[in-house]
């Protein structure tokens, strides 16, 4: 028969111990987690809108301010805009009067619009 004194392990307690500190950490992790995703998602649209903003800038400086400019013009090969695939945005108008919308199809609760200024509002 075997000594129980020399025996080695875990107790039941210390084991639940070590379940109930993962527990609190996970609790506090996974919500954070998710807010991370809903920035990155909502910093996605606003850097394409910015783009498309750019792209239909340079898209003027080529053909006049008096011209509309559209998501489908900024995509052409002369002005580099790339939509992300996740990201749907809409703009036109002048230079003076463009206005632009985009949401993430993964937060579709949150729609940026943007100005002919270059202003980013949620």
């Amino acid at each position: 028969m075997k000594n129980l004194k020399n025996a080695k392990g875990f107790t039941l307690i210390e084991l639940l111990i070590v379940i109930a500190i993962i527990g609190i950490l996970a609790a506090i992790a996974i919500p954070q987690f998710n807010q991370y995703k809903a920035r990155a998602y909502d910093s996605d649209v606003k850097s394409n809108l910015h783009n498309l903003y750019l792209a239909c800038k340079a898209y003027w400086a080529d053909n006049g301010s008096g011209v509309d400019c559209t998501p489908t013009i900024a995509q052409g090969t002369a002005y580099g805009y790339i939509q992300s695939a996740a990201v749907t945005v809409t703009g036109s108008g002048l230079e003076t009067t463009w206005a632009g919308t985009g949401t993430n199809k993964n937060n579709t609760a949150k729609t940026f619009t943007i100005d002919d200024k270059g202003t980013i509002t949620p």
